[in-house]
């Protein structure tokens, strides 16, 4: 993952934009005005830094590349760029990116570009003032996380800084993107909402629900977006998680080419795995075990019936469509980011397993019927048995942690590669 993310730094311009992808060795990819993919860099440097302690990435020299500035009527440009005399920090590249997303709307929401997460709203911003509330959420993560980084990294201006910025996102969304029963997904250049209950067409999409959660909005708020996800979005009898519902079709909304997918196909009102994962996510976050582990089982394609599904059950589909005549039918298999997200989810979301430098810490969500359950968990070369105790018959809670039959009185498991065999009892309650 460190080399990843250094290879990735490199194909950062020195504006704080990156190229959307690329291909190697040559590095000939796409410049675009996308509103995501640039914070996907400070995101995962975060969270590699909190799994693996290893801070001093951060000082890591790197160099930049180079190509024209897009023209105002150009939405993208495909080309190879040149590496730059200029190179910067690791920590430099990050701020660049933070600086870079820092391009705010009418309702002081970040600019949508040509597309945020959904690559197929590529028309929602392209004037240059639709806004984006996903993106929001998403900001307001790295804000935090970086803020906390740069205490760290010794530079509280930037810390102040970007508190600041966060706490600024959070009132523009409740201020302008709450919808009465769920949070709006994004606004058009001419300020038409998206993503509301007077839309015709993606009155709710699952993504701003998901993330008001994961990014710690208003609880009551997040609490009812979830609710509605449930109710809209959540659908058992397919096994599917939609991404928003109605899809898009002959309504008067032009989000981009997203309309150009049959109702119900990948991006268009389907299943999108990865926004499926976060949905999970959510309700874990929520404390609500019961839900989170059935909606996990739910888009786990091990239990798919395979006359509907039709794609190979030991690998999760990008996308599953939800149109009457395939519902429940797998899209592309073998691409995409939505099995790590998955594995992410079971391990940390659910069985609550997570790995802060050399030490674990514990926060299971289950269903309250699980009464015993168990993990082994390998560090280097030293396996670690971990026991949890459910017999209190809670969804989320922990009473107590046991290393070794010692007491860890912070719920802070130490790890150790000493090659020998550990026991950790976490009793829930």
């Amino acid at each position: 993952m460190r080399t990843h993310i250094l290879r990735a730094a490199r194909r950062q311009f020195p504006q704080g934009d990156v190229q959307h992808w690329w291909h190697e060795p040559a590095g000939n990819g796409v410049r675009t005005r996308f509103s995501d993919d640039f914070l996907w860099l400070p995101y995962t440097v975060a969270e590699y830094i909190r799994a693996t302690g290893d801070l001093d990435i951060l000082n890591a020299q790197l160099p930049y590349i180079e190509a024209p500035l897009l023209e105002p009527d150009q939405h993208e440009v495909y080309g190879i760029p040149n590496v730059s005399e200029q190179s910067g920090s690791l920590f430099e590249h990050c701020q660049k990116a933070i600086a870079y997303g820092w391009q705010l709307g009418s309702h002081g929401l970040p600019l949508m570009g040509g597309g945020d997460w959904n690559d197929g709203m590529n028309t929602v911003g392209v004037g240059g003032k639709g806004e984006s509330v996903w993106v929001a959420w998403f900001q307001i993560v790295i804000l935090e996380e970086f803020a906390r980084l740069a205490e760290r990294f010794g530079n509280p201006t930037a810390a102040n800084e970007w508190q600041m910025h966060a706490a600024k996102l959070h009132d523009a969304i409740e201020t302008n993107a709450w919808d009465g029963a769920w949070y709006r997904r994004a606004y058009f250049d001419d300020g038409t909402p998206l993503g509301s209950a007077s839309n015709d067409e993606c009155r709710i999409d699952s993504l701003t629900q998901s993330w008001a959660v994961i990014a710690g909005g208003n609880p009551e708020r997040a609490a009812l977006g979830m609710d509605a996800v449930m109710e809209q979005l959540v659908k058992p009898e397919d096994r599917l998680i939609l991404l928003f519902t109605p899809p898009f079709d002959t309504g008067p909304l032009k989000p981009g080419y997203i309309k150009g997918y049959l109702p119900g196909v990948r991006e268009n009102g389907g299943q999108y795995t990865h926004a499926a994962a976060w949905v999970v996510k959510a309700l874990a976050g929520l404390g609500r075990g019961n839900e989170a582990f059935a909606a996990f089982a739910q888009i786990n394609p091990v239990a798919a019936p395979t006359e509907k599904y039709r794609g190979e059950p030991y690998v999760v589909a990008g996308d599953v469509y939800s149109s009457k005549q395939h519902a429940g039918r797998a899209g592309w298999t073998w691409y995409t980011g939505s099995s790590s997200w998955m594995y992410r989810v079971g391990l940390e979301d659910i069985l609550g397993i997570r790995r802060e430098g050399a030490s674990l810490r514990f926060d299971p969500c289950v269903p309250d019927v699980w009464k015993r359950f168990n993990v082994q968990y390998r560090f280097g070369k030293t396996l670690y048995r971990i026991e949890y105790d459910n017999t209190a018959g809670v969804q989320r809670g922990v009473a107590s942690v046991t290393a070794d039959g010692s007491l860890q009185t912070d719920g802070i498991v130490e790890l150790r590669d000493d090659r020998r065999e550990h026991g950790i009892v976490v009793k829930m309650g």
